[in-house]
């Protein structure tokens, strides 16, 4: 824009009305955003640059695409940019990223966070469940100390299905059969004193269930805490663990001063009071749901767009170099 040209338009700002001001406040705000979440994607390569296809480290510019600095591996002669190989590969419209993560902290619907962000609702959709993606695969492999594991139920859900084998509920709903049923879907929670969480959908609750995905978190030094169900008695034997089973339904609570699952209980409440505001979630995308929280949790008030960002391209390690040095 020429000088002349950018003065007059400087002096238009004053007929603007409030609303537009606000429009005009919002554009910009949005174009920092984006220019920020640019920054954030590039930094990811600046601690240990590497080929994500060869792994080689000798690497030279290879021009612009996209608003990213492109790359090429001078060892398999292929290209790439900073999103290669992550979940936000070949996703547009960058500068709109930040504020639907902003969105996503806020907990808001795929169409309410679409309305607000100027993006098609199927965008959203897709978006959403591109940024959970990596969250989803972020588990602890082993745990160590005490360690609690309890399970947890969820209406099963056919959100968004056009077929379904029984009438539709409205808005998350409830169960027709009180209780345990085959409505409802079990939610594995573990978690230790160190804050370290996993879960797991699973198809029941039987040792045969639990066990494939409890027992290679459990380090032979564990202390294992659960309820009194048996299935977990037969699973510490087969783990060579310690067990302290905690008789919830005799009105136990603690053993000991320090034996019990209050921390895995209280984890489930905080899941089971964040996901009420999203009026049911279909059962095929629930664990990405539970890794979502999980990303969430552990920083409490502390959440930013910023930091959900940095989860959504999976290279936490590399930022946390970044910060360090």
């Amino acid at each position: 824009m020429k000088t002349n040209e950018f003065r007059n338009w400087m002096e238009a700002l004053n007929l603007l009305s409030s609303g537009q001001r606000d429009t005009l406040r919002e554009q910009l705000h949005g174009r920092e955003v984006g220019d920020e979440g640019v920054k954030l994607i590039e930094q990811s390569l600046t601690v240990e640059p590497a080929c994500p296809h060869c792994a080689g480290t000798k690497l030279y510019r290879w021009g612009m695409s996209c608003d990213l600095q492109r790359y090429r591996c001078r060892s398999c002669q292929r290209t790439f940019n900073a999103l290669t190989h992550t979940p936000l590969a070949r996703l547009r419209c960058k500068d709109k990223w930040l504020n639907y993560e902003q969105k996503m902290v806020q907990g808001l619907s795929i169409r309410r966070a679409a309305t607000d962000c100027g993006i098609a609702r199927n965008t959203s959709f897709k978006w959403r469940h591109r940024f959970l993606r990596a969250p989803l695969t972020q588990q602890p492999v082993q745990m160590s100390g005490i360690v609690e594991a309890d399970e947890t139920f969820f209406l099963e859900s056919f959100k968004g299905q056009r077929h379904l084998s029984r009438l539709a509920r409205k808005r998350g709903g409830k169960a027709e059969k009180r209780g345990l049923s085959a409505e409802q879907i079990a939610v594995l929670v573990v978690r230790d004193r160190h804050g370290d969480t996993a879960d797991f959908v699973l198809p029941g609750v039987s040792a045969e269930q639990i066990e494939p995905v409890l027992k290679p978190l459990l380090n032979k030094d564990v202390m294992l805490c659960t309820d009194g169900a048996a299935a977990y008695k037969v699973i510490a034997r087969h783990a060579g663990v310690a067990h302290r089973p905690i008789n919830v339904a005799a009105g136990q609570r603690v053993i000991g001063g320090i034996y019990h699952i209050q921390n895995v209980n209280a984890y489930d409440s905080r899941l089971k009071q964040w996901i009420v505001k999203f009026h049911g979630v279909a059962t095929r995308y629930l664990a990405s749901y539970l890794g979502w929280h999980r990303m969430l949790d552990p920083l409490g008030k502390h959440v930013t767009p910023v930091a959900c960002f940095i989860a959504a391209i999976g290279k936490e390690r590399r930022f946390q170099q970044l910060i360090a040095t």
